[in-house]
C-alpha cells in the first residue's frame, strides 16, 4: 500500500519592506502539493486573492506565477499602503495549512499644506504660533529651523538652533525674528520634504541720524546722512526746515540704499557747490503704515580745512580765480593747472635751503607743496623762502 505524504511547506514567507509606488514579490514553497492548491489571502481584508494560477481579485495590481517547482510567487504592483498587512498562504488540505509573511510599506513624508501655516505678518511684540501637519509611513519627524540659520527665539533669553515638533511657538516676536522659517519632515524614507514660511514682523519707522550737525565752507559739496529701520518699506524723503520737500536737481542728489536685513535703509543728501542759502535746517523722514518718524540734521558754515579733508564729507571747489597753465594737476576728472612765476629764472642760482618754492593750488589740501598753508580767500600773499640777497612778493 502506497503512502500519499502530506503537502508541506519548505520555507517561510519572508517578511517584505516596499515603499510606495515599487513592486514586490512574495513566495510561498510547497512540497508534495499532488492535486492540492495554493491560494494566497490578504488577511487583514479577509480578501483572496488567488487560487493555483487563477486570480480571483479584481485588483489589476495583483497576479500570480509559479515556477513549475516548489514555488508559488504572489506579485503586487504600483504598492499602495492600503496594501501593508499579513499575507497568508494557504494549501486546501482537510486541515488547511497556512503561513503568513508581512508586507511593510513605507511612505515618503508629504506636508499636509492645507493643515499647515501660510506666510504670515505680525506686529512686533506679538505672539506667533506656526503649525506644520505631514503624512508618511512611519509617522514623519518634524523639525524648525531658520532659512538663514540663525538661531529660532522661543521666548526672551531662550534661543535654540532647531525646534522638534509640529507647532512651534514665539512670544514676543522682534524685527530681528523677521526672516523664512523652515519645517522639515522626514521619516527615514527619502525623500525628505520641507515647506518655507516667511514670517513678517511690521513696525513704526526708527531713525538713527550719525551726525546731527555738520560743517561745511562755502562753496564746496556735503553728503548728509540718515539711517533707517520700518516694515513695511518706508517712503523717505528731505525736506528744508520750512517743510518743503526737496526734490532731485542739479543742487541735490538723493540716494537710499537697502542694507541687511532689508528692513534697514541708509539714506544720503548730496548738497552741491554750497551757498549761504544752503545753510540751516535739513530733515531727513520715513513713513510707512505703521507710523512715521523723522530726524534733523544743521548744516553751518565752517572754514576750509587745512588737512586732507574726508572727500564723502566736503568736496573743495576750484579756486575763484584760474590759476596760470604751466604745471597740471587734476581733481575728480576736473583739471586745474597753476605754478608761482620763477623768480629770476636763470639769473640767480639758489643756495642751499634757498631757492624758489612752487604752490600747486588744485582745489584739495592735499596737492598744496612747499609747506605754505592751503585757504581760500580773496587775495593770497606768498612769501618764497630766498636767499638773503633778494626777496620776492607776489600778489594776487
Amino acid at each position: 500500500m502506497n503512502v500519499v505524504e502530506e503537502p508541506e511547506f519548505t520555507d517561510v514567507i519572508q517578511n517584505v519592506t516596499v515603499p510606495a509606488g515599487r513592486s514586490v514579490k512574495l513566495a510561498c514553497s510547497v512540497k508534495n502539493l499532488g492535486s492540492y492548491k495554493v491560494a494566497w489571502m490578504h488577511f487583514e481584508q479577509s480578501a483572496i486573492l488567488t487560487v493555483h494560477n487563477h486570480v480571483i481579485t479584481r485588483n489589476p495590481r495583483v497576479s500570480v506565477t509559479h515556477d513549475k517547482h516548489r514555488s508559488w510567487f504572489l506579485h503586487i504592483t504600483d504598492v499602495r499602503e492600503e496594501d501593508r498587512g499579513r499575507y497568508m498562504c494557504q494549501i486546501n488540505t482537510v486541515t488547511a495549512k497556512t503561513q503568513f509573511g508581512y508586507l511593510h510599506v513605507v511612505v515618503p513624508p508629504t506636508i499636509d499644506d492645507s493643515l499647515s501655516s501660510s506666510d504670515v505678518i505680525v506686529r512686533e511684540g506679538a505672539n506667533v504660533t506656526l503649525t506644520c501637519r505631514a503624512g508618511g509611513s512611519p509617522k514623519p519627524t518634524i523639525k524648525w529651523k531658520r532659512d538663514d540659520n540663525s538661531k529660532i527665539s522661543i521666548t526672551k533669553g531662550h534661543t535654540v538652533s532647531e525646534w522638534e515638533g509640529e507647532v512651534l511657538e514665539m512670544a514676543r516676536i522682534s524685527r530681528l525674528d523677521m526672516g523664512a522659517y523652515l519645517c522639515i519632515a522626514s521619516n527615514g524614507v527619502p525623500p525628505t520634504v520641507s515647506k518655507r514660511v516667511k514670517v513678517s514682523v511690521d513696525f513704526p519707522p526708527m531713525l538713527w541720524i550719525p551726525h546731527q550737525l555738520v560743517g561745511a565752507p562755502l562753496y564746496y559739496n556735503v553728503t548728509l546722512e540718515c539711517f533707517t529701520e520700518a516694515h513695511p518699506t518706508s517712503l523717505n524723503y528731505w525736506t528744508r526746515d520750512d517743510g518743503h520737500m526737496i526734490h532731485e536737481s542739479p543742487k541735490y542728489h538723493m540716494e537710499n540704499t537697502v542694507g541687511s536685513p532689508a528692513y534697514k535703509t541708509h539714506m544720503k543728501l548730496l548738497i552741491r557747490h554750497i551757498v549761504t542759502e544752503d545753510y540751516g535746517t535739513y530733515k531727513c523722514v520715513a513713513k510707512n503704515p505703521r507710523g512715521e518718524s523723522d530726524g534733523t540734521i544743521r548744516l553751518y558754515t565752517s572754514s576750509p580745512p587745512t588737512t586732507t579733508p574726508d572727500p564723502h564729507a566736503a568736496t573743495p571747489p576750484p579756486p575763484s580765480r584760474p590759476p596760470r597753465r604751466d604745471t597740471p594737476h587734476s581733481d575728480k576728472g576736473t583739471k586745474y593747472q597753476s605754478t608761482l612765476n620763477e623768480i629770476e629764472k636763470g639769473k640767480q642760482k639758489p643756495e642751499e635751503g634757498g631757492g624758489k618754492t612752487h604752490l600747486n593750488w588744485v582745489g584739495d589740501p592735499e596737492h598744496v607743496t612747499g609747506g605754505v598753508e592751503w585757504r581760500r580767500c580773496t587775495w593770497l600773499l606768498t612769501v618764497t623762502i630766498i636767499p638773503s640777497s633778494w626777496l620776492v612778493t607776489l600778489l594776487y
